[in-house]
């Protein structure tokens, strides 16, 4: 029984090989009979909406962009102006500054006392420093253009990074570096070099390629330096990712001070209940 049913299917499928749905076309063709209509006119307001969506969508989107160019120029005026205030002030700081130390040294009778105050200020950043030492110059190496379809390239492998600006401030430590800034941003016990959505800030400010990292220090730092196993590092990153390292000795470098930094107060701990003999507490 399960054959005959078997063979009744395949000799129905050899005798009407096509589907029944295009054989009612034909058939409809021969007799002369209209195909329906609303399959086009379906399609025709179909097409219809989809253009009027389009327009409106295009017409907001040209609306719109004069608002936003006008509050993107807006945002740009309000940072350059916030920029300009921000040097102004830190100009006032440092006449400020200025005249603070020399009341001073005017206050101090003991002059031996002002100069290690002013050695002490130098040390820590908070004083302006000059003197003879090594500039190192870090660049990011240009981004990678395929010869063929004259892309760019996502990934540049030579870009500096933040813990690349560390190992050069911690190998001019190592070289005896006496005061370090990056891009003149004055480097303290508690400065900070970190990135923050791909920008490079310098106690929270930015700083851009090219990094110039000047160091002021004994007379042989740029060839204690030079031979160190960080700047051998920086020359494997040229030869294999382009970028660009540079050490140059240099005379009469000055190093602005760094900002005051905030004032820390220690306070006695409290005093903790010591147990009993019996191992309870008093």
């Amino acid at each position: 029984m399960t054959f005959a049913r078997r063979d009744d299917l395949l000799g129905d499928l050899f005798r009407t090989p096509l589907d029944p749905g295009y054989a009612q076309a034909a058939a409809r063709r021969r007799e002369g009979t209209p195909p329906p209509r609303w399959g086009p006119a379906a399609r025709a307001v179909t097409l219809a909406a989809v253009g009027f969506l389009l327009a409106v969508a295009y017409h907001q989107v040209v609306a719109e962009a004069p608002s936003a160019s006008r509050a993107r120029d807006d945002l740009v005026t309000d940072v350059r102006s916030r920029q300009r205030t921000a040097e102004d002030l830190q100009r006032q700081v440092d006449v400020l500054r200025t005249q603070v130390d020399q009341a001073r040294d005017d206050a101090l009778a003991d002059a031996s006392g002002a100069a290690t105050l002013r050695g002490l200020a130098a040390g820590a950043g908070t004083a302006k420093v000059t003197g003879d030492g090594v500039v190192v110059r870090v660049v990011d190496a240009p981004p990678q253009v395929d010869p063929v379809t004259g892309h760019t390239a996502e990934e540049n492998l030579g870009i500096v990074l933040d813990r690349d600006l560390q190992d050069v401030a911690n190998g001019l430590w190592q070289a005896g570096a006496e005061a370090i800034a990056v891009n003149g941003q004055r480097l303290t016990a508690t400065s900070t070099i970190r990135a923050a959505g791909g920008v490079i800030l310098v106690d929270f400010k930015p700083v851009t390629s090219p990094y110039d990292v000047a160091a002021i220090g004994s007379p042989d730092i740029a060839d204690r330096f030079s031979s160190s196993t960080t700047a051998r590092r920086f020359r494997r990153y040229v030869d294999n990712y382009r970028m660009q390292f540079t050490v140059k000795a240099r005379k009469g470098l000055v190093l602005a001070a760094a900002p005051e930094p905030p004032l820390r107060y220690a306070h006695p701990p409290a005093p903790s209940v010591s147990p009993s003999p019996t191992g309870g507490h008093r």
